[in-house]
C-alpha cells in the first residue's frame, strides 16, 4: 500500500519562503552589526547597503509571493486546526507580509529623507530620491522603522515557535508542507 504524500506548498513558495526568511536574517544581522564599524567608513556603509538591498529584495520577493500564493494556494493542514488557531495563523501571516511590504517602504522614505543615498549594489549610481531631505521626518520615520523591527523579533520568533508547535507537540503537517 501506498503512502499519502502529504500535500506542500508549491516549489515557487517554498522557495520564496526560505529565501526571505535568510534575507530577513541577513537584514537584521546587517543593521544589528553596523556598529563594528565607525561612523562613515566604508565597512558602515556596506553594511547600511547591504540592509537596504535586503529590505528592497523582502519587499520586492513579497508582491511575487503573494502572486505565487493567489496563484497556486495553500495546501490545508492536516490535521485541520480548529477554528481560533486559524484565526490566529491568518493573523500571523497578515502581520508577516505587512511586514514584508511597509518596512522597506519605511526604511527607504528614511535614507532618502535623511540625505542617504540607496546606491546600485557594486556601482556608483544611486536611485533617485522620491523624498526631500527633511531631518526631522528622517528621525521621526527612523523611530517608526526601529519600532517595528524591533516588534517583529516577537511576531517572527512566534511565527517560528508556531511551525514547532506544530511540528513537535500537535504533530500535523504545518511545516512539512513548507519544506
Amino acid at each position: 500500500m501506498a503512502t499519502a504524500i502529504p500535500a506542500r506548498y508549491s516549489p515557487t513558495l517554498r522557495r520564496l519562503h526560505w529565501l526571505m526568511a535568510v534575507l530577513i536574517l541577513a537584514a537584521y544581522l546587517l543593521i544589528e552589526q553596523r556598529g563594528l564599524f565607525p561612523r562613515g567608513s566604508g565597512g558602515r556603509f556596506a553594511m547600511m547597503q547591504g540592509h537596504f538591498w535586503a529590505g528592497i529584495a523582502i519587499f520586492l520577493l513579497a508582491w511575487w509571493r503573494l502572486v505565487a500564493r493567489r496563484r497556486d494556494g495553500a495546501p490545508a493542514v492536516s490535521p485541520p486546526l480548529d477554528r481560533w488557531s486559524a484565526l490566529a495563523a491568518k493573523a500571523i501571516h497578515v502581520a508577516l507580509y505587512t511586514f514584508f511590504i511597509v518596512m522597506p517602504l519605511l526604511g527607504v522614505a528614511t535614507a532618502w529623507t535623511d540625505g542617504k543615498a540607496v546606491m546600485l549594489p557594486f556601482t556608483d549610481i544611486a536611485l533617485p530620491a522620491l523624498l526631500a531631505e527633511d531631518k526631522d521626518l528622517a528621525h521621526r520615520l527612523e523611530d517608526l522603522h526601529g519600532s517595528i523591527g524591533e516588534a517583529f523579533y516577537w511576531v517572527i520568533g512566534l511565527h517560528v515557535l508556531a511551525a514547532l508547535y506544530h511540528h513537535w507537540v500537535r504533530r500535523d503537517d504545518t511545516l512539512r508542507r513548507m519544506r
